[in-house]
C-alpha cells in the first residue's frame, strides 16, 4: 500500500512543479542539438545515466546520513555547488519548497516544517533532490522506491516535454516510456548505493542545451 501512495504522490497531476521545466530539452529541439527520434534516444538515455549519477548518491547519503547535523550541511552544500546552471539552480528551489508544502499538506504528522526551518537557519537552500528525499524518508517510504520513482519522474517529464513541443505523438511517448523502464535497474544497481561524494556529472552537452535556453525567443517551458 505504501507504493501505491508513493505513486499518487508522484502523479503528473499534482502540483509539484516539474510539467513547468523542460531542462533544456526545448533547447534542444530549437537549436539543433536533437533532430531525429535517434538523438532524442541518445538524449534521454543521457539524461538519466546524469540524473542517476548526480542525484541517486545525494539520495542514498540524505537517507542515510543524520539528519540534521554537520554531515548533511556539507551535503547541502556540495550539492548546490553542483547546480552550474542558474535557470536549473533557481527550479530546484522553488520545486523543493512546493514539495515540502505539498507533502506538509498529506503528512502533517512527519514535522517537515522542521526541515525548511534548519536549512533557512544554516542558510542553505532546500533543493528538490534533498527536499524529495528527507520529506518522504519522515513519511516513511524506503529508499529504494524512492530513487526508483525519482528516475519515473525525470523519465515521465522529459517525454511530456516533447509530447507538448510535437516532436512526438503520445502513443509513440509512452511507448519509449515503457522501454526505457528496462534501463532502470542498471542505473540503480550502478548508482543507487553509492554515497554523496562519489556523485558525478557526466553530460555537458546537458548543461550547454540549459544555458541555450534562455536564447530562445519565443518558450512554451521555463528550463
Amino acid at each position: 500500500m505504501q507504493f501505491v501512495r508513493l505513486l499518487h504522490l508522484v502523479d503528473s497531476a499534482l502540483p509539484t512543479g516539474s510539467f513547468a521545466y523542460s531542462y533544456g530539452l526545448e533547447s534542444s529541439f530549437t537549436f539543433g542539438l536533437v533532430k531525429t527520434p535517434g538523438d532524442f534516444r541518445q538524449q534521454l538515455y543521457t539524461y538519466l545515466q546524469q540524473a542517476a549519477s548526480l542525484e541517486l548518491p545525494f539520495m542514498h547519503s540524505c537517507f542515510t546520513l543524520p539528519e540534521l547535523g554537520e554531515e548533511m550541511r556539507q551535503l547541502a552544500e556540495e550539492y548546490d555547488a553542483q547546480l552550474l546552471v542558474p535557470a536549473l539552480h533557481r527550479a530546484s528551489i522553488t520545486q523543493g519548497k512546493t514539495w515540502l508544502k505539498l507533502l506538509t499538506s498529506f503528512y502533517p504528522e512527519a514535522r517537515l516544517p522542521a526541515l525548511s526551518t534548519w536549512f533557512a537557519a544554516q542558510k542553505l537552500p532546500l533543493h528538490f533532490t534533498l527536499s524529495f528525499t528527507l520529506a518522504l524518508k519522515r513519511a516513511g517510504f524506503a529508499l529504494a522506491d524512492l530513487q526508483a520513482v525519482y528516475l519515473h519522474i525525470a523519465l515521465r517529464d522529459q517525454l511530456s516535454a516533447a509530447i507538448r513541443l510535437g516532436f512526438l505523438g503520445p502513443l509513440e511517448g509512452h511507448r519509449l516510456q515503457h522501454d526505457f523502464y528496462a534501463v532502470f535497474e542498471h542505473l540503480l544497481a550502478e548508482h543507487g548505493g553509492k554515497p554523496y561524494h562519489e556523485a558525478a556529472r557526466s553530460a555537458f552537452l546537458l548543461d550547454t542545451a540549459q544555458l541555450l535556453h534562455e536564447d530562445i525567443y519565443s518558450k512554451l517551458f521555463q528550463n
